[in-house]
């Protein structure tokens, strides 16, 4: 039995969104829902129908940590690997160096399965594909979808417009992450650096506490309390180019779990949905008045930052390459890893 949250360390408080009620278009709940994408980006979600999936994936996560560590770096394929080791991103432009180990399962592998379309799987993770990892996949795909129908709509686009950049069909960057940062991580070191997601949502399932957010307008960051049955959802940097900004991308990070919790195993498991490799990652004004009239208020500089031609597949790419310590020679390397709102002095 794990720990509680402890009452004594302050959390950030996020909107609750209930997923029966956006399916059912509660318009109340929306509204709700576009409250939280538009200030912080980051909300809590219930009933989203994904828990024992969830259940399933973590003990397949676990399986897999549990091969030895030369077995596990056969699968270290590089920015798009399978398997990374803990140490082997850093966490800001001084070379500090994260304390996160993950395995990630592409979208486009658990679905194409036995066919292999990126990467092949340790054994643990073949066995298990289509009776645990496919069926997550298959139910955070709609959850997300439905999430981005929303959104889309909130946003003024064209039916389907957000839907038709992140299609089943296509490549992408979409993936399922299980992650593990091991016990008494020193209580001071910062497990996974200061960041905005790479893709358009994000899905997680977590247990203990160590999610910690940078709200804005900010300068400290506060803890994001986990709750049982409720998901975290945050918007990513995809999302935002492609909105105009109007859709917020907010930094975080992740350090150990504080009070008693400190001391046990930090697992956490997420799907990201990201689109198409071939989107261009830049806003569509051109389909939403809203988008474009966000965008017409902003300063040249920013403007530039939303007519980017870069796709997605681009994006992620240079942000993988370059937070790799391996491949770090100096701090132009590191901001040359950061999203859409990096700040320098914030690990």
């Amino acid at each position: 039995m794990l720990p509680p949250f402890p009452q004594d360390v302050p959390a950030h408080p996020l909107l609750i969104i209930d997923y029966d009620r956006i399916v059912a278009g509660d318009k109340d709940e929306i509204e709700l829902l576009w409250d939280a994408a538009t200030k912080l980006g980051f909300w809590y979600l219930k009933n989203h129908g994904v828990d024992a999936e969830a259940e399933a994936m973590f003990e397949m996560g676990k399986e897999t940590m549990a091969l030895p560590l030369e077995e596990k770096l056969k699968y270290e394929q590089g920015e798009s690997g399978i398997y990374k080791a803990a140490g082997a991103n850093a966490t800001d432009e001084y070379g500090n160096l994260d304390a996160v180990e993950y395995l990630n399962v592409a979208k486009d592998d658990a679905l194409a399965y036995p066919r292999v379309v990126h990467r092949s799987y340790p054994p643990t993770v073949n066995a298990r594909i289509e009776d645990i990892v496919k069926p997550f996949v298959l139910k955070s795909l709609q959850v997300n979808q439905t999430l981005l129908r929303v959104l889309g709509q909130k946003l003024g686009l064209p039916e389907g417009a957000l839907e038709r950049r992140h299609t089943l069909e296509e490549l992408s960057g979409c993936e399922t992450r299980c992650t593990k940062v091991a016990a008494r991580t020193e209580p001071t070191r910062v497990a996974l650096g200061g960041h905005t997601d790479f893709g358009s949502l994000s899905f997680l399932h977590n247990r203990l506490g160590g999610l910690q957010v940078l709200a804005p307008g900010t300068d400290s960051w506060r803890y994001v309390k986990p709750i049982p049955g409720h998901a975290i959802c945050n918007v990513g940097d995809a999302l935002a180019l492609l909105s105009g900004g109007v859709l917020r991308s907010n930094m975080h990070r992740v350090v150990p779990p504080p009070g008693e919790q400190y001391g046990h195993e930090r697992w956490s498991l997420v799907y990201f949905t990201r689109p198409g490799d071939s989107v261009p990652l830049k806003a569509l004004t051109e389909e939403s008045a809203l988008i474009k009239d966000a965008v017409d208020r902003l300063s040249p500089a920013e403007t530039a930052k939303y007519e980017g031609s870069a796709t997605a597949r681009e994006w992620f790419a240079r942000r993988t390459r370059n937070q790799r310590a391996k491949n770090q020679s100096g701090a132009d390397t590191w901001r040359a890893s950061r999203g859409t709102e990096h700040q320098p002095d914030r690990s």
